[in-house]
């Protein structure tokens, strides 16, 4: 019998979110003039050092809500708030990784590490000691004067988790950063991404097609129901302890009774959003 989904968590009592989303709605317009609703009466939190997983099917509006916050995009009706603040322009102290590489290709690993610190106002050899520091910790000392075409797709993502921690950010967005890489190389990343995380704690929305990575990564999962006009189903607090190594957890017989527990709620809209993709397909 299949568990029912648990009821959202909240941020502990008296803990100010570092994150809101409240009765949140997105639309676009189309060339055509149409209105798509992307996101209806979204709510979710993310608390200070909380490490938020948001998973749901293909079109469910997760990377919309990943703009949000970061302030690109604003919201057709409701709030978002950053420490208790309204989001009225490009959100400060925020880091986001993309799925696509935003390093610069004509900078060596050192100039694209330190470009945050240097954008910053901190001086050249004060930048680049910090940048050396940093390449350090995500394991590419001696790559410093190495060019992105000739690093491997996980030294490419390592060099973009240094460019973002390097300004310990309060808050990390990330934006299925890690899912052009190797089953291997990806769960290999996955438990770096948690050790330089400890290091500072920021706040993390971390968005993601693998329920699997979603449940070793994060402190609670978000499931998003199938858009359009997608909105939270249910929220799963991952109680697994910490600090985790990713290629082991999953063998956890906790860890498997959480994704069983998760899938029941997930399913229903991974179908649903076939079905509708299928059937505009044949209408097409």
């Amino acid at each position: 019998m299949a568990t029912p989904p648990a009821a959202p968590a909240g941020t502990p009592d008296g803990v100010t979110p570092t994150v809101v989303l409240d009765d949140v709605t997105k639309q676009f317009r189309s060339p055509d003039g149409s209105v798509y609703t992307a996101l209806q009466h979204l709510s979710l939190d993310v608390a200070p050092g909380e490490f938020c997983a948001v998973v749901g099917p293909t079109g469910c509006g997760k990377s919309t809500t990943l703009t949000l916050v970061a302030g690109l995009e604003r919201p057709s009706a409701g709030a978002v708030r950053v420490d208790g603040r309204p989001v009225a322009g490009i959100t400060d102290g925020v880091g986001f990784m993309f799925q696509t590489d935003a390093i610069l290709p004509w900078k060596s690993v050192l100039d694209n590490v330190a470009a945050g610190p240097r954008f910053a106002g901190v001086g050249r050899a004060d930048a680049n000691a910090l940048a050396r520091d940093w390449i350090r910790r995500v394991g590419l000392a001696g790559f410093e004067g190495r060019y992105p075409h000739q690093l491997s797709g996980g030294m490419r993502k390592r060099v973009a988790l240094a460019q973002n921690l390097i300004r310990q950010p309060r808050i990390l967005l990330m934006d299925e950063p890690f899912s052009a890489l190797d089953v291997q190389t990806r769960s290999l990343m996955s438990t770096e991404l948690l050790t330089l995380w400890e290091m500072t704690r920021p706040a993390v929305i971390f968005v993601t097609h693998d329920l699997e990575e979603a449940i070793a990564l994060g402190d609670k999962v978000v499931v998003l129901t199938a858009g359009p006009a997608a909105t939270v189903k249910a929220t799963f607090p991952v109680d697994l302890p910490r600090p985790r190594v990713v290629q082991e957890i999953r063998f956890d017989p906790r860890f498997v009774a959480i994704y069983q527990e998760i899938w029941e709620a997930l399913r229903s809209e991974v179908d649903t959003a076939y079905a509708r993709t299928t059937m505009a397909g044949a209408h097409a």
